[in-house]
């Protein structure tokens, strides 16, 4: 998508000096990735807790892998 926008040429050059991008689409690129990863996290902080979980932590704590246990006869 071709877009027009004003970007502050101290932040641009700044940002590209500091960074190693090569070019302001590169950058602008990297800033929308950044900025959608940061809200991704926060979307994903916010469900803590929120979510039913089971399973035992004993076991996965564990260093050996689980062992299948041969089934009972009854």
């Amino acid at each position: 998508m071709r877009t027009n926008i004003e970007i502050d040429d101290k932040l641009m050059a700044d940002t590209l000096r500091v960074t190693g991008i090569r070019t302001k689409r590169e950058a602008v690129e990297a800033g929308l990735h950044l900025l959608l990863r940061f809200r991704r996290q926060a979307q994903l902080r916010e469900m803590f807790g929120r979510l039913p979980w089971t399973g035992d932590l004993d076991a996965m704590r564990c260093d050996e892998p689980p062992v299948d246990e041969p089934p009972v006869d009854e």
